[in-house]
């Protein structure tokens, strides 16, 4: 079976959450890591820094290099791609995961806030992947992989908090555009969502606390299925909306009892953008 010996994943966002999720999967792998996130000291209300997570990377059997990166910033990622050149001598899967969040409808969304989301959902997918590009295109088996959801035009995905809905779809635009421009490059472009909630500190400090992490999945669930996903032929395999519970079965996995973030749960709050 294939797997990610030896590869070098450029992750945004992979200090916490389902970013570092993905990083440590890959590394039991023996994978290089190019943790690309912002939060450098201990935040307050968010466990982990770029650093907390390169020892986990570490430990758990990869090669780790943390870079303070805001994915707004050309300047940024353009260094944090050549510093991971330099070290890994090359790329070969980059996955956007970095992302901001406000549930607000149009009066209560501050132009700040609606600038946030665009600039670091859209625009730092954009900036990464074109960035990465003239390396990825020398890989054997080159990937991208934005966490953003299928594309849905049911209005009811858009009614309560257009803003954001329109810098997620953003990033799976950039998917369906880019998967068709790459593919005589052999350059994977696909797009992974979850069928439930997460249980991440945004689950936590937006959606619900603890009722909502109870009726969640663990954050395993993404980073099984998207080690399936970078692990297929980039020729084979792009284009698609994939879904977490989706890719699992299709690898034989059904059985996703081991996933609960509460041991036991059956009933589990459905993510958005799913009808």
């Amino acid at each position: 079976m294939a797997d990610l010996n030896g590869k070098t994943l450029f992750i945004t966002g992979a200090s916490r959450g389902i970013g570092k999720a993905i990083a440590l999967r890959a590394a039991r792998d023996g994978a290089n890591i190019v943790i690309a996130a912002k939060t450098a000291e201990p935040h307050p209300k968010l466990d982990g820094t770029i650093y907390t997570a390169a020892a986990e990377i570490e430990a758990a059997g990869g090669k780790a290099l943390p870079l303070v990166v805001d994915v707004r910033e050309e300047d940024a990622v353009a260094d944090a791609v050549a510093q991971a050149v330099a070290a890994f001598g090359g790329i070969d899967v980059l996955v956007n995961n970095a992302s901001a969040i406000m549930l607000t409808g149009t009066l209560q969304t501050p132009m700040k806030r609606f600038d946030l989301m665009h600039q670091v959902n859209t625009r730092g997918t954009f900036l990464c992947s074109q960035k990465c590009l003239p390396h990825l295109k020398k890989s054997a088996n080159p990937h991208i992989l934005n966490i953003s959801p299928p594309l849905n035009m049911n209005p009811r995905w858009f009614a309560n908090h257009v803003a954001y809905t329109m810098a997620k779809y953003g990033m799976s635009m950039c998917v369906l555009g880019m998967a068709e421009e790459l593919r005589r490059d052999g350059v994977a472009v696909n797009a992974l969502w979850p069928r439930t909630a997460i249980a991440t500190a945004a689950v936590m400090n937006l959606l619900g606390g603890d009722a909502t992490m109870k009726a969640s999945r663990t954050v395993d669930i993404m980073s099984d299925a998207a080690w399936h996903i970078l692990t297929k032929d980039s020729r084979e395999t792009t284009g698609n909306f994939f879904i977490d519970d989706e890719v699992l079965a299709a690898a034989g996995i059904t059985d996703l009892a081991p996933y609960a973030a509460m041991p036991g749960t059956t009933k589990f709050m459905p993510d958005f953008f799913l009808d």
